[in-house]
């Protein structure tokens, strides 16, 4: 194993050297990635570009089935819930092995758990940890013997099963985090399909085939992830035979693929949100009229149409429609109204002040950020907006707008892609959400009734009930506009004739245990 690996990486290398060759190492899948990832310690993550790698690292608990949000075990063989709804027992997988060779068991769920949940936890500064937000209504996690674990909650919490299965409850090895400190996310050690291997900064992260996976080992030798920041850099490298896999294809490319009998594209539908967030505590949005005017006087289906060319549907609220049972359809988006908006620009008393916005060179799901920041900064300024733009790479775009925009910009491009229709609200629209409490409310947006409505959705058991009560959150925060509601994302990716079995999941995760490269 060691020595096919050793000789992939070396064919690989010499692929990255030289762009000519076109043919990738064989049973080695290359996936051209749209970062540079920012650790391989979920606790710690937040980006989806990120939780591509991660989950074929790792295993939650549970997992979501096969095209779908719902769970199944994984970890975890079956679980019990109170008639309460606060407490939770799992029956744990009997003979799992973290890759470094420790044993998975209740303490290691324990462990995993308590770091991030606990302040007083020898390895909490190990963190941060942004979505141990996800698990915030966990008191207390009980070993009851060794293959059973207990998760007693302070309150009933309808999203914990689905957060169980996201990439913040994969399970890592509490002995590499104790051997590694800090840097455990450049060192990870879980249970997944496939076991770390190597991470060299700004060229690849190398994963390698655990023979001993739990659920059937993968037919593929290695993956190699490789950050291509650029689109067109992404897209030549496909097409020269660089990359055995792509993801987030730019729209304008999608065509040549699917004309082109060498490769496979795949489209999946998914929960996902490209919006504006607007700084609501200090600069013009701090009015709600100007809030709203933005929202008239982008014309979020040119950019649908012609920019990202009918890959996405344009957005009407916070939910995106992919939560079918939780999504309020008779909300409409806002109309494109240049009139109106320079009405409630002008009935606002905007003094014409220059809006600072923040636009990212590319990042997960962010549906070509760079054009749709020149277009609507375009269509701002054609109703009396000064628009500045401020533009970074990824990771530096996240380092200045999850702490907050207020004294630094008025507006920023964000995506979000999430498992229940509670998590976006609950942890960027709640007034608690606030960056300096932990949450990702870089706009200060604050309204009683909305933390009544999520505070009420998250405790109830009755899928009716909460339904309606996230239907009028969508009502208040269309109306309070605290972010310009642009577009839902159709997710898609490419891939060589010659991979098989590959499938996007509405999870937006990139499955790989299944797929093979003949």
């Amino acid at each position: 194993m060691k020595t096919l690996l050793a000789a992939a990486l070396t064919a690989a290398s010499m692929l990255f050297a030289s762009p000519a060759l076109s043919q990738t190492p064989p049973n080695v899948l290359i996936v051209g990635q749209i970062a540079e990832p920012k650790s391989l310690d979920p606790a710690a993550d937040t980006a989806v570009n990120d939780f591509r790698i991660l989950v074929n690292l790792y295993d939650g608990l549970v997992r979501y089935k096969d095209g779908t949000l719902e769970v199944e075990p994984s970890l975890a063989t079956s679980w019990t819930i109170s008639d309460d709804g606060k407490t939770y027992t799992f029956k744990l997988r009997d003979g799992v092995k973290f890759h470094d060779g420790t044993p998975f068991n209740a303490e290691a769920v324990k462990f995993n758990f308590d770091r991030m949940l606990k302040e007083d936890h020898p390895f909490h500064d190990t963190g941060p940890f942004p979505l141990s937000f996800f698990f915030s209504t966990v008191s207390e996690v009980k070993v009851i013997d060794d293959l059973t674990v207990e998760f007693d909650l302070s309150a009933p919490y309808a999203p914990f099963l689905s957060n169980l299965a996201y990439p913040t409850g994969l399970i890592v090895s509490p002995d590499a985090v104790k051997k590694y400190g800090k840097d455990f996310g450049r060192h990870p050690s879980g249970t997944g399909a496939y076991k770390f291997a190597e991470w060299d900064s700004n060229e690849k992260v190398v994963v390698e085939k655990n023979p001993d996976y739990w659920d059937g080992a993968p037919s593929l030798e290695a993956v190699i992830y490789r950050p291509i920041t650029d689109a067109n850099t992404r897209v030549a490298e496909m097409l020269s035979g660089g990359l055995d896999v792509m993801v987030e294809v730019p729209p304008d490319s999608l065509s040549q693929f699917k004309d082109n009998p060498a490769f496979k594209v795949s489209e999946q539908a998914g929960p996902h949100l490209w919006f504006l967030i607007l700084n609501t505590k200090d600069g013009p949005f701090k009015n709600k009229e100007i809030r709203q005017a933005a929202n008239y006087a982008i014309n979020k289906k040119a950019l649908v149409d012609n920019i990202l060319q009918g890959t996405a549907d344009v957005a009407a609220g916070p939910t995106p429609p992919a939560f079918a049972w939780a999504y309020d359809d008779k909300l409409q988006p806002y109309s494109y109204d240049p009139e109106k908006a320079k009405a409630l620009l002008k009935e606002a008393g905007y003094d014409g002040s220059p809006v600072t916005f923040y636009v990212t060179e590319g990042g997960s799901g962010m549906l070509d950020p760079i054009a749709m920041g020149t277009a609507i900064q375009a269509d701002l300024e054609a109703v009396g907006m000064k628009v500045k733009i401020e533009t970074y790479e990824w990771n530096t775009f996240l380092g200045k707008v999850n702490p907050g925009l207020e004294g630094k910009a008025d507006m920023a491009e964000m995506a979000w892609m999430t498992n229940d229709p509670d998590t976006l609200p609950f942890l960027a629209l709640r007034s608690d959400a606030v960056p300096d409490k932990g949450g990702f409310n870089s706009g200060y947006y604050s309204n009683p009734k909305v933390d009544e409505l999520l505070e009420k959705a998250r405790q109830s058991t009755d899928q009716d009930e909460r339904a309606k009560l996230y239907k009028e959150m969508q009502d208040i925060v269309h109306d309070d506009a605290p972010w310009v509601f642009v577009a839902n994302w159709k997710q898609n990716a490419v891939t060589s004739a010659a991979v098989e079995n590959f499938k996007l999941q509405p999870s937006f995760f990139l499955m790989l245990q299944k797929v093979a490269k003949p």
